[in-house]
């Protein structure tokens, strides 16, 4: 052990004592400081599923390779920072003695072999991945980056440290080798033997190589223990925390039923919350869950959320991203001032902390934060046209690679502006009333709630009191029964059960609004006022029956969601179907026979709510197929699709800032050169139909494009079926018989 050896080893060793002890000290803050965050017992378990889930989507980066390109490389940097910590820690001996080595699998050659697969993907994969943030740097593509807002300085840290680890991995390797520190064979050291033969036999070589791989992790220990925000380093500890606390235990993302609005970590009993002791929402960052906290603290601002926001890509300002990194600085820099028992109440005064010095000892930045409005025009944390522009379309969610919840954190916050503070757009005080009062968004009267079947040439059931032989209800839902385009809908989905023989009854002006674009708004209140009286309805329309066959039928997304995975909460336990479901059965089992090809070129929109919350995709494009109609696909579709802008309450708002949603789908849609544009929900349709209108009215789309429902392409192609008499289902079809 020469000089080089000892003065390398003992600044390696001293510096690492301090790096280590920062670190250590950093963790026991992070913990401190999420558990600042409201309880939410709800993440507890169970155990085995949500670990199970953890191991899959780390191991086998099912969530990261949602962009292949990228997965595989970030796996490959992955592996080497877990298991390359083995060649680290290996460094304190190495820079003492060069040629020591872990006792036993030192001389295991498929040790040596996972070692240089190691040092050699961790090169070749930071590489892969410095190119593709340059590539997609937004000096080149402007808002189109994916980047657009991340912190360069520290990615470009992360990579620099993380490339230096993989040259030093292998450089300590080839330096062993080139003295000729053990007996690797050749394919266990296809790389550090080859090198090795360059390079001259040196034990000082060995420590240099050695010191400096320690020295990049002591310098990266240093930083990322004094920088609590850095989440592209932190998530490498936190993001298995955050996906076995995921909302849904099964492994599912946070779509489809929005999480309850909670106080104290119990779902809020609005009849008996207390508004100076219950939370309504969020209005403070201290509102929001330790889940929310520790979401906040793993964001990698890998922008991945960014990329899929339809409101990001048609120049509206929010950014989930952003929206995740701005309450992440906020908490952080407040924490401070929360840790050290600091309270203001609803007016803004101080009320956790007094005396005359009651600030004494605390960061004065964290005073200065805490008197900041988490939403607002002036100052606030989040813009209120950032909190309004979300569709809750959940694209950024079924992106996320680390199971980050922003729609849920969307809400929760629009919760508050709603029922606390009474901010929100001036658009929805006209559609809270006319739910309120009238039943149903667009303020019509109960009684018009069958106009849709007039001038059918059958009779449309009506729920009188008893189901009889009724199989299913069909819920149609306020667009259905008062939207002219959606009745359309509504009455080609009537038509095609009734020639398909199933029973079914509509309850009419017994119907209301689910209370989705309520909910969605943050009008919980509104909301659980329309559900519970729906649920009450229908509870007793089902009365006597088992769960099983207490079938409902909708054609709008957002009912069936709401029906599916919402209503269940308050009691109304539901068999929901889509009617693209129901009529693709029925085609599959012949109770409907396409006679009549629609020999035209279809492309197909995914409804957000049917598609990325319930996972409903092959069943309207096989319903498509059956028609005898080509499917031209739109480069965004499936789990990828683009919401039409409707979502989130946005059918009732102003899209006042930037390129209109819909007419950016729509002219994706235009792009596949369809004849006809076909959905599977009518506030897609809507919004789908007026931005083809305006594209019609600029010239810019052929007047003979149209917009309708996939019920109405498969009742084209049915229509000319010769049966006089509806064929009931369990009964032989015209071909069987």
């Amino acid at each position: 052990m020469g000089a080089v050896q000892l003065t390398l080893g003992g600044l390696s060793v001293l510096l690492g004592i301090v790096a280590w002890g920062m670190f250590a000290a950093t963790i026991t803050r992070f913990v401190r400081v999420i558990r600042l965050g409201q309880p939410d017992s709800t993440r507890n378990g169970p155990f085995v599923p949500r670990l199970k889930n953890l191991v899959k989507e780390f191991a086998a980066h099912t969530r990261m390779n949602k962009v292949r390109k990228v997965g595989w490389a970030h796996w490959l940097v992955m592996w080497g920072f877990l298991i390359g910590s083995l060649a680290l820690f290996e460094a304190y001996g190495e820079v003492f003695v060069p040629n020591w080595g872990w006792p036993i699998l030192d001389d295991f050659a498929p040790f040596q072999l996972l070692m240089e697969l190691l040092g050699v993907g961790t090169i070749v994969g930071i590489l892969w991945l410095i190119a593709i943030r340059q590539r997609n740097h937004p000096r080149r593509a402007d808002r189109q980056s994916r980047f657009q807002g991340s912190n360069f300085k520290w990615a470009y840290f992360i990579e620099a440290v993380v490339l230096v680890e993989g040259i030093g991995i292998i450089g300590v390797r080839a330096a062993k080798a080139a003295l000729g520190a053990h007996e690797t064979p050749l394919w266990a050291a296809f790389v550090s033997n080859p090198l090795g033969e360059l390079l001259p036999a040196s034990p000082n070589l060995v420590s240099v190589f050695a010191f400096v791989k320690l020295m990049s992790a002591t310098i990266w220990l240093i930083v990322v223990a004094r920088t609590m925000t850095m989440g592209i380093a932190w998530h490498r500890f936190s993001a298995f925390f955050n996906i076995y606390f995921k909302r849904e235990d099964d492994g599912g993302v946070a779509l489809g039923a929005l999480k309850p609005m909670m106080s104290k970590g119990k779902v809020l009993d609005l009849e008996e919350a207390d508004p100076d002791e219950d939370t309504f929402g969020v209005g403070k960052i201290e509102d929001f869950s330790w889940k929310g906290w520790l979401d906040f603290s793993t964001c990698t601002e890998c922008g991945r959320c960014q990329s899929q926001c339809p409101a990001w890509n048609t120049g509206k300002p929010l950014s989930p991203k952003l929206v995740i990194t701005q309450l992440r600085d906020h908490a952080y820099a407040k924490a401070p001032y929360l840790l050290a028992g600091g309270k203001r109440d609803m007016a803004g005064d101080e009320v956790g902390l007094s005396g005359e010095n009651m600030y004494a000892g605390i960061d004065v930045l964290a005073i200065a934060e805490s008197q900041k409005a988490l939403v607002g025009d002036d100052g606030g944390v989040i813009d209120p046209d950032v909190l309004w522009s979300c569709t809750s379309c959940g694209a950024c969610v079924e992106q996320c690679p680390v199971d980050i919840e922003h729609v849920d954190h969307i809400v929760d916050m629009r919760r508050y502006q709603v029922m606390i503070e009474s901010a929100f757009p001036s658009e929805l005080n006209g559609m809270f009333k006319n739910l309120e009062n009238k039943g149903n968004p667009w303020g019509q009267n109960a009684k018009d709630r069958l106009a849709w079947t007039e001038d059918l040439d059958f009779e449309v059931p009506v729920f009188d009191g008893d189901l009889g032989e009724a199989e299913y209800l069909f819920w149609v839902g306020c667009a259905g029964a008062f939207e002219d385009r959606a009745k359309k809908t509504t009455r080609a989905v009537a038509e095609l059960l009734h020639m398909a023989g199933v029973k079914y009854v509509v309850l009419g002006s017994e119907e209301t609004c689910t209370g989705d674009p309520a909910r969605r708004a943050g009008n919980e209140f509104l909301f659980q006022m329309l559900a519970q009286q729906n649920v009450e309805v229908l509870n007793s329309v089902f009365e006597g029956r088992e769960r099983k066959a207490r079938k409902v039928v909708v054609t709008c997304a957002h009912c069936f969601n709401t029906l599916a995975n919402e209503y269940p909460e308050l009691g109304g336990q539901f068999d929901v179907v889509h009617h693209t479901q129901l009529l693709n059965r029925l085609v599959r089992e012949k109770h409907l026979v396409p006679v009549a090809p629609v020999a035209e070129d279809v492309t197909y929109h995914d409804p957000c709510y049917l598609g990325r919350h319930n996972k409903v995709y092959d069943a309207p494009r096989e319903l498509v197929g059956a028609t005898g109609a080509s499917l031209r696909e739109m480069p965004r579709h499936g789990d990828r699709s683009m919401c039409c802008g409707a979502g989130g309450a946005r059918m009732w708002m102003e899209e006042k800032i930037g390129k209109r949603i819909n007419v950016e789908r729509v002219d994706e849609a235009l792009g596949t050169a369809p004849s006809k544009i076909a959905t599977g929900c009518p506030f897609c349709r809507v919004m789908l139909n007026d931005g083809l209108t305006a594209r019609q009215s600029d010239g810019q789309a052929s007047e003979k494009v149209e917009v309708l429902d996939v019920a109405q392409l498969l009742l084209n192609a049915v229509k000319r079926r010769p049966a006089t008499q509806p064929v009931p289902m369990g009964a032989p079809s015209l071909e069987e018989g």
